[in-house]
């Protein structure tokens, strides 16, 4: 799994080191000297994995957390620290990191949480693109085909749906027909399945 991995940390020796490990891994990585430095050039980054040390002068590890989950940003993140304070810990974790790592960093133990975090945000983004394909695929629904959808993926039969919107059961087949016509599918399961995906990440 390969991805974009942020490294946030102030101590240069530490982030050179740290950048030398995952580039020889196959991991490209991009460093920052503070979370200040990071934040500038945000708007131009892909989502990635973020490995923050939790102590820096002015924004800490975890005020950026807080601030990137502020703008509705849940980057997989590992946070590295050379204190063992576990209310930072703790706080960590509230915050969304996948994993709170201390200094000097187990380099297998980095890569590994580093891999998690990657598979997540591309598991994520297969999600959000399945969402996508589901909600163009709706899009082409009329408003009464959308109805019926919704009921069918609600388990209800056709003699059920027709009561519920005073329809005969053979207009309702006309419109299961037409959604399997425009959906590419007749089965309730997979129509259920492409219902749940469309409404998701609204």
């Amino acid at each position: 799994m390969t991805g974009p991995v942020y490294l946030v940390d102030d101590d240069d020796a530490v982030r050179d080191a740290l950048s030398l490990l995952l580039r020889t891994v196959g991991l490209p990585v991009r460093g920052f000297a503070s979370p200040g430095h990071f934040l500038a050039a945000l708007d131009e980054l892909p989502p990635g994995c973020l490995v923050l040390d939790i102590r820096m002068p002015v924004i800490s590890g975890l005020k950026l957390q807080e601030h990137l989950a502020g703008r509705g940003l849940d980057w997989p993140t590992v946070v590295i620290s050379g204190h063992g304070d576990i209310e930072a810990c703790r706080r960590a974790f509230r915050n969304g990191a996948i994993d709170y790592l201390s200094k000097p960093v187990d380099e297998q133990d980095l890569i590994d949480a580093i891999q998690r975090g990657l598979a997540e945000l591309e598991a994520r983004r297969r999600e959000a693109s399945e969402a996508d394909e589901a909600r163009a695929l709706l899009a082409r629904l009329t408003g009464r085909e959308a109805e019926v959808l919704e009921m069918i993926a609600r388990g209800l039969t056709t003699r059920q749906i027709a009561e519920a919107l005073a329809l005969s059961p053979r207009t309702v087949d006309s419109h299961r027909a037409a959604i399997g016509a425009k959906t590419g599918t007749t089965s309730a399961a997979e129509l259920t399945r492409l219902w749940l995906d469309g409404r998701a990440y609204r």
